[in-house]
């Protein structure tokens, strides 16, 4: 069940409907690369903006999206843990991955890493390059958490070489899982994390405007 931002219901919750994901208060990672105690904020909407179901239904998208990446993600920590304790092989999991829309030709650890860092960066890059002119556009006082968010998608760009780089390694030394585990770990807390906020700032704005020059 998802929680609210605050202990009392929060204006986006008590305008839109829609809860947004709770910020992760545990950490897999030592590791950071998100500055979270400066994050920017948008501001409630005057009163006088209504929020149409229609509307709603724009921001209710945005969590739907992250809870499809969330998932594939815990299916992907789920795989990697199932190699490391030797209880499946890699082919058995198949049967398991193959809903997936991240699913891979190569069902290997790394096919599998691998694609899901390529939905991500196709995700995020819609997203900079075409759903936050148009939400800078059309309420410009959401700039600063525009800016922030794009730094984000950036910071996680880093993460997702990471990985490439921790699979390299896994290549070449099949029993050290230690760095694609490490990777994986801060991908997890890095997306959790960018996730929530990104909803918290961004639901009531998609629900204002949609994604799209149009669409509401």
């Amino acid at each position: 069940m998802r929680q609210d931002m605050t202990g009392e219901e929060h204006w986006l919750t008590r305008r839109t409907g829609i809860v947004p994901s709770a910020v992760p208060t545990e950490r897999l990672s030592p590791k950071s690369v998100l500055d979270e105690t400066t994050r920017p904020t948008a501001a409630e909407p005057p009163p006088e903006v209504a929020f149409t179901p229609r509307g709603r239904y724009a921001g209710r998208h945005l969590v739907d999206v992250h809870d499809h990446y969330r998932a594939e993600l815990s299916q992907v920590r789920d795989l990697l843990r199932q190699v490391k304790e030797g209880t499946a092989e890699l082919g058995d999991a198949r049967g398991q991955l193959n809903m997936m829309t991240i699913r891979a030709n190569d069902w290997t650890l790394g096919g599998v890493c691998q694609a899901q860092c390529r939905s991500l960066t196709n995700h995020h890059t819609m997203e900079s390059e075409g759903i936050f002119p148009h939400l800078r556009h059309r309420q410009g006082d959401l700039a600063a958490v525009l800016d922030r968010l794009h730094e984000e998608h950036l910071a996680i760009h880093r993460v997702l070489e990471e990985i490439d780089a921790a699979l390299v390694h896994l290549a070449a030394n099949p029993t050290d899982y230690g760095p694609i585990t490490e990777a994986i770990d801060l991908l997890t807390d890095t997306l959790l994390s960018h996730f929530a906020y990104e909803e918290q700032q961004l639901i009531a704005p998609l629900s204002r405007h949609g994604f799209f020059p149009g669409q509401l």
